[in-house]
């Protein structure tokens, strides 16, 4: 669960993300959105929270910590970071790895793109 200012737009950002994950049907009401893999696995769902503030990367004493991060495994690193700019993501200013690109998605999270270490 990942909490937003506005749940379905951070859920449009992560269908495009990922493509062929679709909207799972659902009766949890106009705050929430849940999507999920073509084959059916593990989902991602959003919560709509007025209250929401972004944490900060990277973290640091007495400001908002993340609770959580996806790392999404990716072929071409390079590619897949201008995708996911070009779809709303911002590249983080700190990137701590050769072979990972962190980047903000559009509520602010967190989330990395990585390729197998060479």
């Amino acid at each position: 669960m990942l909490d937003a200012p506005d749940a379905r737009e951070l859920a449009d950002f992560y269908l495009r993300l990922l493509p062929g994950w679709e909207v799972r049907p659902g009766e949890d009401g106009p705050d929430w959105v849940h999507i999920r893999p073509p084959d059916g696995g593990t989902g991602l769902s959003f919560q709509t929270e007025p209250a929401y503030g972004p944490p900060v990367w990277p973290s640091g004493p007495g400001r908002q910590q993340m609770m959580i991060h996806l790392d999404l495994e990716v072929d071409d690193l390079e590619r897949e970071t201008a995708r996911a700019v070009a779809e709303g993501a911002r590249l983080a200013p700190f990137q701590p790895q050769d072979h990972v690109r962190v980047l903000l998605d559009p509520a602010g999270h967190p989330f990395c793109l990585y390729t197998e270490s060479q």
